[in-house]
């Protein structure tokens, strides 16, 4: 099965100081018990761009879909045997970030 890790942030986090060593031994650990399918940072919200061009109507808005303080930083896309796998692997996986995760199935 197939899961994606959301990193949840906002301004306000503040880095511990080892986070990218901790992210980088969580992707090792991932990679070495096949679990590693993928993973990327993402924008911030201020260099999002919202494009509806449904019926030709050609929008675009310099903005995020989502206003709130919290958003997506960045993702991994896992495969786990099953949902508590996946559970224990998004932990692992808030605890190396420093960050909340949200964890949803890949389908």
């Amino acid at each position: 099965m197939r899961f994606m890790i959301f990193v949840i942030d906002n301004e306000n986090n503040l880095a511990n100081g080892n986070e990218m060593e901790q992210i980088d031994l969580f992707n090792e650990m991932l990679q070495a018990n096949n679990h590693w399918i993928y993973a990327a940072g993402l924008g911030a919200p201020k260099s999002a761009k919202l494009i509806d061009n449904r019926e030709d109507i050609d929008s675009l808005s310099f903005k995020s879909l989502f206003d709130s303080k919290d958003y997506y930083s960045g993702f991994w896309l896992i495969e786990a045997p099953d949902e508590g796998s996946a559970i224990l692997l998004a932990k692992a996986g808030s605890k190396a970030c420093n960050r909340r995760v949200e964890l949803r199935p890949f389908l």
